[in-house]
């Protein structure tokens, strides 16, 4: 049984669809790599499982109240531990 993408859902799931790699967040989906939607059955393939995620992640951007932008990550330094 393959576990289920849930978007935005925690920060461990990877899909693979082709040449992409698929990265589950808290607060956003990173798709990075490429994809050849070939005219044939694994290319097929390979659109319905990109069309099923991309649904799977609009319902969810859907279905709630979202801000106009996210606010930028908070960053800060760190001592250097080999120093």
């Amino acid at each position: 049984m393959t576990k289920k993408f849930i978007p935005y859902a925690n920060e461990a799931d990877v899909l693979h669809i082709g040449g992409l790699m698929i990265e589950n967040r808290l607060d956003r989906i990173t798709i990075a790599g490429d994809i050849d939607l070939t005219l044939d059955q694994a290319g097929q393939a390979d659109a319905r499982a990109l069309h099923a995620l991309l649904g799977d992640v609009l319902a969810k951007l859907e279905a709630q109240a979202l801000p106009e932008k996210l606010p930028a990550a908070e960053v800060s330094t760190v001592k250097n531990p080999f120093e």
